[in-house]
């Protein structure tokens, strides 16, 4: 299953979630996303499918190593592109509106070079 920037908007939002609780409910997702019961519903569904996330018995959502590793790249790819912006000059609701929009589109060619000039150019 090739993942879109919706899937993986939906693993990004469920990793960061699970850095504040070890029980994530679809009904978190909804309130961190603003979006209906219903489209969690299916965003669930088709990401357990492609094998990105469990559902515990509990309801619990549960990513995969798959997902993770795909809602792992993702944040760092918003984390660096916002601070990146950031330094550059740009107003932090901006930047992270830009760096949330790019982060799916982005090479890891470009990103790496990115990365490493804000690492070792702009500290």
């Amino acid at each position: 299953m090739q993942l879109k920037e919706s899937g993986e908007m939906y693993l990004e939002t469920i990793y960061v979630l699970s850095k504040k609780s070890n029980y994530i409910r679809s009904i978190d997702v909804c309130e961190e996303m603003g979006y209906s019961k219903p489209s969690v519903s299916r965003a669930v569904g088709l990401l357990k499918e492609g094998g990105y996330l469990k559902v515990g018995d509990d309801g619990s959502l549960i990513l995969t190593d798959l997902g993770r590793e795909i809602a792992e790249k993702t944040y760092e790819r918003h984390t660096v592109l916002s601070k990146l912006f950031v330094k550059l000059g740009v107003n932090p609701e901006t930047a992270a509106a830009d760096a949330c929009k790019m982060e799916h589109i982005i090479s890891d060619e470009t990103f790496a070079a990115l990365k490493n000039h804000l690492e070792n150019h702009m500290q």
